[in-house]
């Protein structure tokens, strides 16, 4: 358990924190969902609370108003389940079957070598710390934990909304204390394979690693102007075949698509061994002064392997995926021309594999305009077809458009003035949130987002803000009670 007695916190608050560390000890990552579906409804079942577990392991705890809001509106608190998995290089893990190592580092919580999962265990926490106390005043609370999120929204999409009454719900899946999330975007995974032609081809073996780049949320963090290892790494290529002829043997790259790749990597089989690895160096020193602000630890990593025979791409299919790297649009596509600083439409190359037969491509669109986010799906889906790849497309969940009446975020700003002593501030996200799914399905649904300060989430170096935590978890604990003469 982590030690937060510097901070006196009440009873509740340490709920809060009890069940974010009792979390964080089961393995949730997306896709691995039925242990912390099961702890859920072990949960509801300790305290005697109705609830509803699906086939998509989503679970719905009911618990009816409390200390004067019991003939009060529902109202629906919501999070996900799954987390991203991503660790440092020297990090010893195993997702599918360990928990996270947590630990305080000043005023924040982090995990040791992963990500922490904050996004969105904080939400599941305080959700647990509510309906397990029994002094609180609140509505009737339709508590709804949704699975694999991260992937696509799938557990909501996959939900059936039948049982729920409510018609407000306070999403809990965003990562500044001081911002009222009003919009999202909808997204579309993309996936392009390439067939591979190969040959044996003689020649030094060459590998090429691009490593320390920042990443990130491959929403949140796409205006930043963070490095794509795997755009970067068909840059590179395309300026090393300019001098040399050389064969991909395999590349690499990214390890979820709705992340930043931080790194990439290239095994060559090529004859001018030294040279190339002079042109790498002074290729690294250019893109060193170019993006070190922004990535102050990028580096390229080049080591001369043996020489001997090997099973490269072809001419032709090595000369395909450099040039398909370095066609395909990347990054922040289209401003907003009616949300000031809002990224409309976005795509991220984030993951790169190389396969017996094909090299696959992974990416994740995202769009606040749904017609612009076909019209982006289509021209992915076109320019692999230059190449002969292969092509599907998953995982579509619709926009959130802006609700321009909505009284819980009026309620929700008035609380938060009196709580923080500011205005808070309204904006809409390049980023997905199930808000978009849930108005989609529940007509009439007055929806906002909103949560305590995150940083670096979907990386390694990912914290939660604790004071930040403990301050919104009292001001949802303020709506909740007041909502409760808002009808």
């Amino acid at each position: 358990m982590l030690d937060l007695s510097p901070y006196n916190l009440s009873s509740i608050e340490e709920k809060v924190f009890y069940y974010f560390s009792e979390i964080s000890n089961i393995p949730r990552g997306s896709g691995n969902m039925e242990k912390i579906a099961d702890y859920c409804e072990k949960f509801s079942k300790n305290l005697n609370l109705k609830y509803i577990r699906d086939d998509a392991d989503n679970v719905v705890i009911f618990k009816d108003g409390a200390n004067g809001g019991e003939n009060a509106e529902p109202i629906i608190l919501q999070g996900h389940l799954d987390i991203v998995c991503q660790a440092t290089e020297d990090t010893e893990i195993d997702f599918l079957k360990d928990g996270l190592q947590l630990l305080r580092e000043g005023d924040f919580i982090k995990a040791k070598g992963t990500t922490l999962g904050a996004d969105n265990g904080i939400a599941i926490a305080y959700i647990m710390a509510i309906l397990a106390s029994s002094d609180i005043k609140h509505p009737p609370i339709e508590a709804v934990f949704t699975t694999d999120e991260e992937i696509g929204l799938l557990g909501a999409g996959a939900l059936d909304c039948s049982a729920l009454k409510a018609k407000r719900m306070l999403n809990l899946d965003s990562e500044t204390e001081d911002i009222l999330t009003v919009s999202c975007a909808g997204g579309q995974d993309v996936t392009l394979r390439l067939p591979i032609k190969k040959a044996l081809t003689r020649g030094h073996k060459i590998t090429v690693n691009i490593k320390g780049l920042l990443g990130g949320h491959s929403g949140a963090a796409i205006n930043k102007g963070r490095t794509n290892a795997n755009i970067l790494l068909g840059e590179i290529l395309y300026r090393l075949q300019e001098k040399y002829d050389f064969n991909i043997i395999s590349l690499k790259g990214g390890t979820k698509t709705n992340a930043i790749p931080q790194s990439a990597g290239v095994e060559l089989c090529i004859q001018n061994a030294k040279e190339i690895l002079n042109l790498i160096k002074n290729i690294e020193t250019e893109y060193c002064n170019t993006i070190k602000p922004i990535e102050p630890d990028f580096y390229i990593e080049a080591k001369l392997g043996d020489v001997s025979e090997y099973k490269a791409f072809d001419n032709e299919t090595t000369a395909n995926i450099i040039n398909l790297l370095n066609e395909l649009p990347n990054g922040v596509i289209k401003m907003s021309e009616e949300i000031s600083g809002l990224v409309e439409t976005s795509l991220n190359l984030g993951i790169l594999t190389t396969e017996d037969a094909k090299v696959s491509l992974h990416f994740a669109l995202r769009s606040n305009k749904e017609a612009s986010l076909h019209g982006l799906t289509d021209e992915v889906l076109n320019l692999g077809k230059n190449y002969n790849c292969e092509s599907e497309t998953a995982g579509f969940y619709p926009p959130w458009e802006y609700n321009p009446q909505s009284p819980l975020r009026e309620l929700y700003k008035t609380c938060f003035n009196k709580v923080f002593n500011k205005e808070i501030n309204i904006e809409a996200i390049h980023a997905g949130l199930e808000c978009g799914v849930f108005a989609n399905k529940i007509k009439g649904l007055d929806c906002i987002s909103v949560g305590p300060n995150l940083f670096d989430v979907h990386t390694p170096n990912e914290r939660l803000d604790i004071l930040s935590a403990v301050k919104t978890f009292n001001l949802i604990l303020k709506v909740l009670a007041e909502i409760v003469n808002f009808n």
